[in-house]
């Protein structure tokens, strides 16, 4: 029976992961961190596969205690090894515990929340010790989108029973997820006409002043009350400014809670025209992450994890929709009942205040292992 490590164990263990730095962008540093997990995961006896997905990201791990001969259906665990985080964060937000507190990028969001799924798997590592079969998916990608691995996921899920995602659990009490909104994005070029702007200004046709009424128009399909959300998130355009611009370009991040409400504002955003004469708009747009819908057998699901978290001395509350996406919007959309959220207890996703509460690990591996050797 393998010994239980304490908190402060987990806890010295998670930092040596923050300290390998694998932002989205750097498929050498992702590369590195998977070398890392999978060395782990073969010291605690489970198979490990690295698979490459091009040279613009990093490599897929796969770690799993399934047995050669198991092609039943089971357990997908999803996780991201890439962080929001440059080279050189580290820097800024050093990794060490201060108080109950364990600082450090991507500690939150999400190698803690990993280091406690491959650990307790590893504690489970004999095929026969979970009642169904385990498949730990490890990506390189989540945080730029996924576009790289959905492929993997979705072929991983349409095998699955369950998925279970490793993204931290909501800093307001620990609480996992069961919805999230889908996320879309749109690029907007505006082709307009360059003139001189002071001897034939009339001549031309601006570019950035058709972007300035795209923008009005964009950011008024927001509707709190259906939990819709379009923020225009960056502007570009023009060359000098005695030249009247003939080019502009906009980047427009949108949120939506259900399937019916990202047809509503596709046909919307596809549905613009331009409203200066003499110019033109070319929309690309796209729902890159589906909604994830709260489902009666991801209800059902929760209630049975409830109970195991309760055994671990957790409270599980289901938290309310989140318009943040994860991996778990493209398992749910294919009808695999989903729980997110599972990871670490923390704060400051994103920031340089990003931390783990220390205090909280062993009870948070202790529910992982009794999740996965008793959900069937």
């Amino acid at each position: 029976m393998p010994t239980t490590p304490t908190s402060a164990e987990i806890a010295a263990a998670i930092q040596t992961w923050i300290r390998c730095e694998s932002p989205s962008s750097s498929p050498q540093g992702i590369a590195a961190m998977v070398a890392m997990v999978e060395q782990h995961a073969k010291a605690k006896g489970l198979t490990a596969h690295v698979s490459s997905l091009g040279e613009a990201t990093g490599p897929l791990l796969h770690v799993s205690n399934r047995a050669a001969s198991d092609e039943r259906a089971g357990i997908l665990i999803l996780g991201h090894l890439d962080t929001v985080h440059p080279f050189g964060t580290l820097q800024q937000n050093a990794c060490r515990i201060e108080g109950d507190r364990l600082y450090g990028p991507g500690g939150y969001d999400m190698k803690g929340g990993i280091y406690l799924a491959l650990t307790a798997l590893g504690q489970l590592a004999a095929a026969d010790s979970t009642a169904l079969p385990v498949d730990l998916l490890l990506v390189p990608d989540e945080e730029t989108g996924s576009h790289h691995s959905r492929a993997s996921i979705e072929r991983f899920a349409r095998q699955a029973r369950y998925a279970l995602v490793c993204e931290p659990a909501r800093p307001d009490g620990g609480q996992c997820v069961t919805a999230r909104k889908g996320t879309g994005q749109l690029r907007l070029m505006v082709q307009g006409r360059p003139a001189h702007a002071g001897v034939d200004h009339q001549k031309g046709r601006s570019a950035i002043r058709e972007m300035a009424q795209q923008v009005l128009a964009l950011e008024a399909m927001t509707d709190y009350a259906r939990g819709i959300t379009v923020s225009v998130g960056t502007i570009s355009g023009g060359t000098v400014p005695n030249t009247v611009p003939s080019q502009c370009q906009a980047v427009v991040d949108f949120r939506v809670p259900d399937r019916q409400a990202g047809e509503d504002i596709l046909a919307k955003i596809r549905a613009l025209k331009p409203v200066g004469p003499d110019v033109t708009l070319d929309i690309d747009v796209e729902l890159n992450r589906p909604p994830m819908v709260k489902t009666d057998a991801a209800a059902e699901l929760l209630s049975r994890v409830q109970t195991w978290a309760a055994e671990a001395g957790l409270e599980l509350a289901d938290a309310p929709m989140t318009g943040g996406g994860s991996d778990a919007n493209f398992t749910a959309a294919l009808g695999i009942p989903s729980l997110d959220g599972l990871g670490v207890d923390g704060d400051g996703a994103h920031t340089l205040r990003e931390y783990v509460l220390v205090s909280t690990l062993a009870r948070r591996l202790a529910f992982w292992n009794l999740l996965l050797k008793n959900l069937s």
